[in-house]
């Protein structure tokens, strides 16, 4: 289902990068401060696509399980003493971004596929 909403926004060319989706999407840290004496902690912003948002959030708890890479990035933030909710949000941010790129590749999801990066 996740992939089919991805799909459909990134062939009407609604986002051009991942990470506008994910600003869409509201799975990004926001950070609120106020000069220099008002430091808040960094949140997720409540503005964007709250049944999106939910969907990729409850897709994390699964990722987690089945996904390598996102068990990966689940178990590195926890093992920073971190809280698991953080670590559940970074996993939906990942999860966007991997379907993200499937969507626009037009290729199935391969586990074993590393993207490389160009110099």
């Amino acid at each position: 289902m996740v992939f089919n909403l991805i799909g459909e926004w990134c062939v009407s060319n609604k986002f051009t990068t991942a990470s506008q989706l994910c600003s869409y999407v509201c799975i990004t840290p926001t950070i609120r401060e106020s000069g220099s004496s008002v430091r808040g902690r960094a949140r997720i912003s409540k503005v964007g696509n709250k049944k999106f948002r939910k969907l990729l959030f409850l897709c994390s708890f699964n990722a987690c399980k089945h996904n390598k890479f996102c068990r990966a990035v689940y178990e590195r933030i926890v093992n920073q003493e971190q809280q698991k909710k953080l670590a559940l949000i970074a996993v939906a941010n990942k999860l966007g971004k991997q379907s993200y790129a499937i969507a626009t590749s037009g290729r199935p999801y391969d586990e074993r596929y590393f993207s490389v990066l160009p110099k």
